[in-house]
Protein backbone atom coordinates (compact mmCIF):
# COMPACT_ATOMS: atom_id res chain seq x y z
CA UNK A 1 0.00 0.00 0.00
CA UNK A 2 1.72 3.56 -1.05
CA UNK A 3 2.65 5.93 1.91
CA UNK A 4 0.59 8.79 2.44
CA UNK A 5 2.47 11.82 0.98
CA UNK A 6 2.66 15.04 3.76
CA UNK A 7 2.61 18.49 2.81
CA UNK A 8 5.65 20.59 4.27
CA UNK A 9 2.98 23.00 5.69
CA UNK A 10 2.40 20.60 8.30
CA UNK A 11 3.73 21.19 11.47
CA UNK A 12 4.28 17.71 12.15
CA UNK A 13 5.41 16.46 8.74
CA UNK A 14 9.29 17.14 9.28
CA UNK A 15 8.40 14.06 11.45
CA UNK A 16 5.90 12.34 9.66
CA UNK A 17 8.04 12.16 6.19
CA UNK A 18 10.78 11.17 8.96
CA UNK A 19 8.39 7.79 9.86
CA UNK A 20 7.81 6.99 6.12
CA UNK A 21 11.43 7.30 4.89
CA UNK A 22 11.99 4.93 7.57
CA UNK A 23 8.38 2.49 8.75
CA UNK A 24 11.08 0.02 10.23
CA UNK A 25 12.03 2.13 12.75
CA UNK A 26 9.89 5.31 13.01
CA UNK A 27 6.31 4.20 11.54
CA UNK A 28 6.26 0.42 13.24
CA UNK A 29 8.11 1.32 16.49
CA UNK A 30 5.35 4.30 17.11
CA UNK A 31 2.65 2.16 16.41
CA UNK A 32 3.76 -0.19 18.50
CA UNK A 33 4.06 2.56 21.57
CA UNK A 34 0.48 3.56 20.14
CA UNK A 35 -0.89 -0.32 21.22
CA UNK A 36 1.07 -0.09 24.15
CA UNK A 37 -0.46 2.93 25.44
CA UNK A 38 -4.06 1.88 24.68
CA UNK A 39 -3.77 -1.23 25.89
CA UNK A 40 -3.51 0.57 29.25
CA UNK A 41 -6.87 1.72 29.24
CA UNK A 42 -8.48 -1.68 29.98
CA UNK A 43 -6.35 -1.34 33.67
CA UNK A 44 -7.20 2.06 34.61
CA UNK A 45 -11.42 1.58 33.37
CA UNK A 46 -11.82 -1.53 35.39
CA UNK A 47 -10.03 0.10 38.19
CA UNK A 48 -13.38 2.64 37.45
CA UNK A 49 -15.72 0.35 36.72
CA UNK A 50 -14.86 -2.28 39.82
CA UNK A 51 -16.05 0.95 42.33
CA UNK A 52 -19.37 1.73 40.63
CA UNK A 53 -18.52 3.45 37.44
CA UNK A 54 -20.65 2.94 34.31
CA UNK A 55 -18.82 2.39 30.86
CA UNK A 56 -20.35 4.85 29.42
CA UNK A 57 -19.31 7.34 32.05
CA UNK A 58 -15.76 6.36 31.99
CA UNK A 59 -15.58 6.29 28.33
CA UNK A 60 -17.24 9.76 27.69
CA UNK A 61 -15.07 11.61 30.33
CA UNK A 62 -12.00 9.82 29.20
CA UNK A 63 -13.05 11.28 25.70
CA UNK A 64 -14.23 14.35 26.60
CA UNK A 65 -11.10 14.79 29.35
CA UNK A 66 -8.62 14.13 26.35
CA UNK A 67 -10.28 16.62 23.81
CA UNK A 68 -9.94 19.79 26.43
CA UNK A 69 -5.97 18.36 27.26
CA UNK A 70 -6.01 18.85 23.56
CA UNK A 71 -7.64 21.99 23.14
CA UNK A 72 -4.62 24.51 23.75
CA UNK A 73 -1.66 22.86 21.65
CA UNK A 74 -4.23 22.55 19.52
CA UNK A 75 -5.17 26.09 18.77
CA UNK A 76 -1.34 27.07 19.28
CA UNK A 77 -0.70 24.58 16.34
CA UNK A 78 -3.86 25.82 14.29
CA UNK A 79 -2.61 29.32 14.31
CA UNK A 80 -3.59 30.74 10.80
CA UNK A 81 -4.45 27.35 9.45
CA UNK A 82 -7.79 27.41 10.60
CA UNK A 83 -9.32 26.54 6.71
CA UNK A 84 -7.62 23.11 7.63
CA UNK A 85 -9.89 22.56 9.48
CA UNK A 86 -12.88 24.11 7.32
CA UNK A 87 -11.17 21.99 4.51
CA UNK A 88 -11.30 18.63 6.44
CA UNK A 89 -14.23 19.16 8.56
CA UNK A 90 -15.65 15.85 6.82
CA UNK A 91 -12.68 13.61 7.72
CA UNK A 92 -13.11 14.86 11.45
CA UNK A 93 -16.73 14.17 11.60
CA UNK A 94 -16.26 11.06 10.00
CA UNK A 95 -13.53 10.08 12.40
CA UNK A 96 -15.40 11.40 15.46
CA UNK A 97 -18.50 9.77 15.08
CA UNK A 98 -17.14 5.88 13.65
CA UNK A 99 -13.95 5.86 14.87
CA UNK A 100 -14.35 6.82 18.48
CA UNK A 101 -17.72 7.32 18.98
CA UNK A 102 -19.29 4.82 17.53
CA UNK A 103 -16.46 1.94 17.92
CA UNK A 104 -16.86 2.70 21.42
CA UNK A 105 -20.80 2.45 21.74
CA UNK A 106 -21.05 -0.56 19.30
CA UNK A 107 -18.32 -2.34 21.66
CA UNK A 108 -20.25 -1.24 25.69
CA UNK A 109 -23.25 -2.39 23.30
CA UNK A 110 -21.79 -6.12 22.31
CA UNK A 111 -20.67 -6.44 25.96
CA UNK A 112 -23.90 -6.29 27.43
CA UNK A 113 -24.72 -9.17 25.00
CA UNK A 114 -21.55 -11.01 24.84
CA UNK A 115 -18.74 -11.85 26.78
CA UNK A 116 -15.88 -9.57 27.09
CA UNK A 117 -13.72 -11.64 24.76
CA UNK A 118 -15.59 -12.43 22.31
CA UNK A 119 -16.65 -8.79 21.85
CA UNK A 120 -12.85 -7.74 21.49
CA UNK A 121 -12.36 -10.63 19.09
CA UNK A 122 -15.22 -9.48 17.04
CA UNK A 123 -13.93 -5.65 17.50
CA UNK A 124 -10.53 -6.47 16.52
CA UNK A 125 -11.83 -8.55 13.43
CA UNK A 126 -10.69 -4.79 11.63
CA UNK A 127 -7.81 -5.51 9.81
CA UNK A 128 -9.83 -8.25 7.95
CA UNK A 129 -12.48 -6.21 6.78
CA UNK A 130 -9.60 -3.66 5.88
CA UNK A 131 -7.84 -6.47 3.72
CA UNK A 132 -11.32 -7.65 2.12
CA UNK A 133 -12.45 -4.20 1.20
CA UNK A 134 -9.38 -3.56 -0.39
CA UNK A 135 -9.80 -6.68 -2.44
CA UNK A 136 -13.29 -5.64 -3.32
CA UNK A 137 -12.65 -2.41 -4.03
CA UNK A 138 -9.27 -3.08 -6.07
CA UNK A 139 -10.14 -6.15 -7.78
CA UNK A 140 -6.85 -7.57 -7.20
CA UNK A 141 -6.68 -10.26 -4.74
CA UNK A 142 -4.27 -9.93 -1.89
CA UNK A 143 -1.28 -11.92 -2.10
CA UNK A 144 -0.50 -14.98 0.03
CA UNK A 145 1.00 -13.47 2.91
CA UNK A 146 -1.14 -10.87 3.70
CA UNK A 147 -4.01 -13.85 3.05
CA UNK A 148 -1.81 -16.07 5.71
CA UNK A 149 -0.82 -13.13 7.77
CA UNK A 150 -4.94 -12.36 8.21
CA UNK A 151 -5.58 -15.79 9.12
CA UNK A 152 -2.72 -16.95 11.46
CA UNK A 153 -3.29 -13.54 13.07
CA UNK A 154 -7.03 -14.23 13.72
CA UNK A 155 -5.88 -17.62 15.33
CA UNK A 156 -3.65 -15.76 17.70
CA UNK A 157 -6.03 -13.53 18.66
CA UNK A 158 -8.21 -16.19 19.36
CA UNK A 159 -5.59 -17.83 21.31
CA UNK A 160 -5.01 -14.57 23.27
CA UNK A 161 -8.51 -14.27 24.44
CA UNK A 162 -8.61 -17.65 25.75
CA UNK A 163 -12.12 -18.07 24.89
CA UNK A 164 -12.67 -21.54 26.81
CA UNK A 165 -15.64 -22.78 28.32
CA UNK A 166 -19.14 -21.97 27.55
CA UNK A 167 -19.72 -18.33 26.22
CA UNK A 168 -22.71 -16.61 25.62
CA UNK A 169 -23.10 -15.73 21.65
CA UNK A 170 -26.49 -13.51 21.35
CA UNK A 171 -27.17 -12.56 16.97
CA UNK A 172 -27.67 -9.26 18.10
CA UNK A 173 -24.46 -8.79 20.49
CA UNK A 174 -22.89 -10.12 17.57
CA UNK A 175 -24.04 -7.44 15.12
CA UNK A 176 -22.73 -4.53 17.79
CA UNK A 177 -19.43 -6.27 17.53
CA UNK A 178 -18.87 -5.96 14.25
CA UNK A 179 -20.44 -2.62 14.05
CA UNK A 180 -17.36 -1.89 16.48
CA UNK A 181 -15.10 -3.60 14.00
CA UNK A 182 -16.66 -1.13 11.03
CA UNK A 183 -15.68 1.78 13.61
CA UNK A 184 -12.22 0.79 13.87
CA UNK A 185 -11.85 0.27 10.31
CA UNK A 186 -13.18 3.86 9.57
CA UNK A 187 -10.86 4.76 12.16
CA UNK A 188 -7.89 3.29 10.11
CA UNK A 189 -8.71 4.45 6.51
CA UNK A 190 -9.17 8.13 8.02
CA UNK A 191 -6.19 8.54 9.80
CA UNK A 192 -4.52 7.25 6.85
CA UNK A 193 -5.85 9.45 3.96
CA UNK A 194 -6.65 12.41 5.54
CA UNK A 195 -5.08 15.64 4.25
CA UNK A 196 -1.66 15.37 5.24
CA UNK A 197 -1.33 19.09 5.82
CA UNK A 198 -3.46 18.36 8.72
CA UNK A 199 -1.90 17.74 11.87
CA UNK A 200 -2.53 14.52 13.64
CA UNK A 201 -3.11 16.83 16.88
CA UNK A 202 -6.26 18.51 15.22
CA UNK A 203 -7.45 15.63 14.07
CA UNK A 204 -7.64 13.71 17.27
CA UNK A 205 -8.56 17.05 19.10
CA UNK A 206 -11.82 17.22 16.36
CA UNK A 207 -12.71 13.01 16.99
CA UNK A 208 -12.34 13.02 20.62
CA UNK A 209 -14.70 16.50 20.95
CA UNK A 210 -17.39 15.34 18.41
CA UNK A 211 -16.91 11.62 20.08
CA UNK A 212 -17.52 13.29 23.50
CA UNK A 213 -20.30 15.20 22.54
CA UNK A 214 -21.88 12.69 20.39
CA UNK A 215 -21.65 10.23 23.83
CA UNK A 216 -22.86 13.07 25.79
CA UNK A 217 -25.95 13.17 23.73
CA UNK A 218 -26.67 9.66 23.57
CA UNK A 219 -26.69 9.60 27.83
CA UNK A 220 -29.10 12.92 27.49
CA UNK A 221 -31.66 10.75 25.28
CA UNK A 222 -30.94 7.63 28.02
CA UNK A 223 -29.21 5.29 25.94
CA UNK A 224 -26.78 5.05 28.14
CA UNK A 225 -26.26 5.17 31.41
CA UNK A 226 -23.85 7.51 33.88
CA UNK A 227 -22.62 6.42 36.79
CA UNK A 228 -19.91 7.96 38.49
CA UNK A 229 -18.06 7.06 42.00
CA UNK A 230 -15.93 9.13 43.08
CA UNK A 231 -14.30 7.06 46.00
CA UNK A 232 -10.67 5.71 46.36
CA UNK A 233 -9.97 2.75 43.63
CA UNK A 234 -7.70 0.01 43.65
CA UNK A 235 -4.39 0.17 40.93
CA UNK A 236 -1.74 -2.07 40.93
CA UNK A 237 -2.56 -3.58 44.27
CA UNK A 238 -2.13 -0.06 45.75
CA UNK A 239 -5.33 1.87 47.10
CA UNK A 240 -5.43 5.05 44.97
CA UNK A 241 -7.95 7.97 44.38
CA UNK A 242 -10.45 8.20 41.26
CA UNK A 243 -8.86 10.86 39.45
CA UNK A 244 -5.29 8.79 39.65
CA UNK A 245 -7.44 5.89 37.28
CA UNK A 246 -9.35 8.71 34.86
CA UNK A 247 -6.32 10.63 34.57
CA UNK A 248 -4.14 7.51 33.65
CA UNK A 249 -7.08 6.84 31.43
CA UNK A 250 -7.12 10.04 29.46
CA UNK A 251 -3.30 11.04 29.36
CA UNK A 252 -1.55 7.79 28.42
CA UNK A 253 -4.78 5.93 26.44
CA UNK A 254 -6.44 8.61 25.04
CA UNK A 255 -4.12 11.46 24.25
CA UNK A 256 -1.29 10.01 23.45
CA UNK A 257 -2.51 6.89 22.00
CA UNK A 258 -4.79 8.39 19.81
CA UNK A 259 -2.20 11.16 18.54
CA UNK A 260 0.35 8.35 17.92
CA UNK A 261 -1.90 5.91 16.08
CA UNK A 262 -2.80 8.71 13.73
CA UNK A 263 1.03 9.06 12.59
CA UNK A 264 1.42 5.30 12.65
CA UNK A 265 -1.37 5.19 10.31
CA UNK A 266 -0.27 7.72 7.85
CA UNK A 267 3.03 6.47 7.67
CA UNK A 268 2.10 2.77 7.36
CA UNK A 269 -0.68 3.07 5.76
CA UNK A 270 -4.47 1.59 6.92
CA UNK A 271 -3.48 -2.04 6.61
CA UNK A 272 -0.48 -2.53 8.39
CA UNK A 273 -1.28 -0.25 10.96
CA UNK A 274 -4.33 -2.08 11.49
CA UNK A 275 -2.49 -5.06 12.29
CA UNK A 276 0.32 -3.90 13.86
CA UNK A 277 -3.01 -2.87 16.29
CA UNK A 278 -3.48 -6.49 17.33
CA UNK A 279 -0.72 -6.36 19.38
CA UNK A 280 -2.64 -4.27 21.86
CA UNK A 281 -4.27 -7.39 22.87
CA UNK A 282 -0.43 -8.31 24.05
CA UNK A 283 -0.10 -4.95 25.74
CA UNK A 284 -3.37 -5.19 27.57
CA UNK A 285 -2.65 -8.59 29.13
CA UNK A 286 0.94 -7.33 30.36
CA UNK A 287 -0.42 -4.16 31.99
CA UNK A 288 -3.07 -6.58 33.45
CA UNK A 289 -0.64 -8.77 34.80
CA UNK A 290 1.19 -5.78 36.14
CA UNK A 291 -1.24 -3.09 37.99
CA UNK A 292 -4.00 -6.21 38.25
CA UNK A 293 -2.04 -9.10 38.67
CA UNK A 294 -3.36 -10.82 36.61
CA UNK A 295 -1.37 -13.58 35.33
CA UNK A 296 -1.47 -14.48 31.25
CA UNK A 297 -2.03 -18.62 30.26
CA UNK A 298 0.43 -20.53 28.23
CA UNK A 299 -2.02 -20.45 25.34
CA UNK A 300 -2.17 -16.68 25.55
CA UNK A 301 1.62 -16.53 25.21
CA UNK A 302 1.43 -19.03 22.31
CA UNK A 303 -1.05 -16.67 20.96
CA UNK A 304 1.08 -13.85 21.36
CA UNK A 305 3.69 -15.30 18.88
CA UNK A 306 0.94 -16.31 16.48
CA UNK A 307 -0.40 -12.49 16.40
CA UNK A 308 3.39 -11.42 15.71
CA UNK A 309 4.10 -13.83 12.84
CA UNK A 310 0.92 -12.45 11.57
CA UNK A 311 1.92 -8.58 11.65
CA UNK A 312 5.32 -10.19 10.21
CA UNK A 313 4.04 -11.48 7.17
CA UNK A 314 1.76 -8.47 6.64
CA UNK A 315 5.23 -6.15 6.49
CA UNK A 316 7.04 -8.84 4.69
CA UNK A 317 4.17 -8.62 1.73
CA UNK A 318 4.12 -4.33 2.47
CA UNK A 319 8.09 -4.65 1.15
CA UNK A 320 7.39 -6.39 -1.65
CA UNK A 321 4.74 -4.42 -2.88
CA UNK A 322 5.41 -1.35 -5.27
Amino acid sequence: MPLEKVSPESAAAPTLVEYSKRPCVGGIGIALFSSAVFGLSGSFAKALLDVGWSPAAAVTLRMGGAALVLLIPTILVMRGKWGLVAKNWKSILLFGLFGVAACQFFYFQAIERLDVGVALLLEFLAPVLIVLFLWIRNRTRPAALTIGGAALSVVGLVAVLDLTGSTNVDPIGVLWGLGAAVGLVVYFFVSAKVDGALPPLVLATGGLCVGASVMGLLALLGLLEMKFAFVPVKLAQWETHWWVALGGLILFSTVISYVTGIMAARALGSKLASFISLTEVLFAILWAFLLLGQLPAGIQLIGGALIVGGVLLVRADEMRSP
